[in-house]
């Protein structure tokens, strides 16, 4: 599918030169369509990580073998969406340990597909990785895929891609803030590079923001 998404769809791409060649970075963008993925990892000259719903990995019989195979293949790591904080913890940690490791992790702050093509409010894991880790943190914005598979679709329709990576969201007067007393970042710390990180990806994406969270509603933040 990375190959198909590669040569069916004319696709453009702006800002490369955001991304380090090697080291952690973590990406964050919006999320338009399933195949948002593999025009992003077909675009990034990195191999990158992405977090996949733990379904993916869990469905039962053969197919849902094979698609596990092919999630783990890819580098996907399995996330449970309605774990509860136990689970927004363990996905905070986790993609805390790949940038550690020098992954390059692309994460959709939204959570999940926009239902409507409107930006939604992000969650604040993305904001969290980012003040845990330390890891440089590049916006994008996507457009066209929602064209290519519209919701609901499962099969790729010709049309034109274009990805914008911006410069990277400068979070280190945030990370010098007082933590929670668990030492994670407090909320309003949170909350105020999560509204930056939206409005960065927003003018990047170019799609109306609004500020309420996309649905399905997800105990990860993402």
């Amino acid at each position: 599918m990375r190959l198909a998404a590669a040569t069916a769809c004319p696709t453009s791409v702006e800002g490369v030169e955001h991304l380090p060649r090697t080291g952690p970075v973590l990406l964050a963008g919006n999320h338009l369509a399933a195949c948002d993925t593999f025009f992003l990892m077909a675009a990034v000259p990195r191999q990158l990580v992405f977090f996949g719903k733990r379904e993916y990995f869990t469905a039962p019989g053969l197919r849902g073998r094979a698609l596990a195979a092919y999630c783990t293949r890819l580098g996907f790591q399995p996330v449970d969406r309605r774990g509860g904080p136990a689970a927004a913890r363990r996905f905070v940690a986790t993609g805390s340990a790949l940038l550690a490791a020098g992954a390059a992790l692309a994460i959709y702050p939204e959570g999940t597909r926009s239902p409507d093509g409107r930006l939604h409010r992000g969650r604040p894991g993305t904001a969290s990785i980012a003040l845990t880790s330390g890891a440089p943190l590049v916006p994008f914005g996507i457009t066209g895929t929602d064209r290519v598979q519209p919701v609901g679709t499962t099969l790729l329709r010709p049309h034109r891609v274009h990805i914008r990576f911006g410069h990277p969201v400068d979070h280190t007067a945030l990370r010098g803030r007082a933590p929670r007393p668990d030492g994670a970042p407090a909320t309003a710390t949170l909350r105020e590079l999560t509204t930056l990180l939206m409005r960065r990806i927003a003018e990047l994406s170019e799609q109306p923001y609004v500020d309420t969270l996309a649905t399905p509603p997800l105990s990860v933040p993402g």
